[in-house]
């Protein structure tokens, strides 16, 4: 993707539980040409990521993939990913639909290239560049297109969603009279003082 990914942004789940399921690109078939592919989630496949997401409810999702096969059996996979969800504001607790429009930009590679590319793009802490994500292994040979986008889609949701307008206001809040300034010195004041700046005289034992 073409910005830093924040995993702790996307919600936690099995991977064998993918809910966006779509046919695998095979490396072996991709054309010199590279290929396009489409995928839209269904009813039930909006529900799951809904569920995922704690959302609640995807009224709409659809994905656009370009695959471009590189050199030493790499696979780059550019795209987008464009959905309606529906959400809370996180002010007024109204129910709101906001827009997803998700870019991609993944390289993937042969699980056995996978440590050598990412010693390649580590960051440099004192670098101000910023550099690609390392890329995804090839796994038995396919790329799993669903499941990109389902990530995809997982990192564009805004986790503090506000209906347009909408201002978090401070609570207003009753002074306390314990909270004067002079409310301390008041308390020190002797209890049979006769008026400002009296003090009890202490007895010297003299009759």
């Amino acid at each position: 993707m073409t910005r830093d990914r924040d995993t702790s942004r996307e919600p936690a789940r099995d991977p064998s539980k993918d809910p966006w399921r779509a046919p695998p690109v095979i490396v072996a078939q991709i054309p010199d040409a590279g290929l396009h592919r489409e995928i839209e989630a269904d009813p039930a496949t909006r529900r799951a990521l809904a569920e995922i997401a704690d959302l609640r409810e995807v009224l709409s999702a659809k994905a656009s993939f370009d695959v471009a096969l590189k050199r030493d059996g790499k696979v780059h996979v550019e795209g987008r990913v464009r959905a309606r969800i529906g959400q809370t504001c996180v002010v007024t607790l109204d129910p709101i639909e906001t827009e997803i429009d998700e870019p991609i930009d993944q390289m993937f590679a042969p699980p056995e290239q996978i440590p050598e590319l990412a010693d390649l793009v580590e960051d440099d802490p004192n670098s101000e560049v910023e550099t690609a994500d390392p890329p995804e292994p090839i796994v038995g040979g396919q790329i799993d297109l669903g499941r990109l986008a389902a990530d995809a889609l997982f990192l564009g949701i805004d986790p503090y969603p506000r209906k347009p307008g909408a201002v978090f206001e401070q609570p207003a809040e009753a002074s306390d009279p314990a909270d004067h300034p002079f409310a301390a010195l008041k308390a020190l004041k002797p209890a049979d003082a006769v008026g400002p700046g009296a003090v009890k005289a202490k007895k010297t034992g003299e009759d």
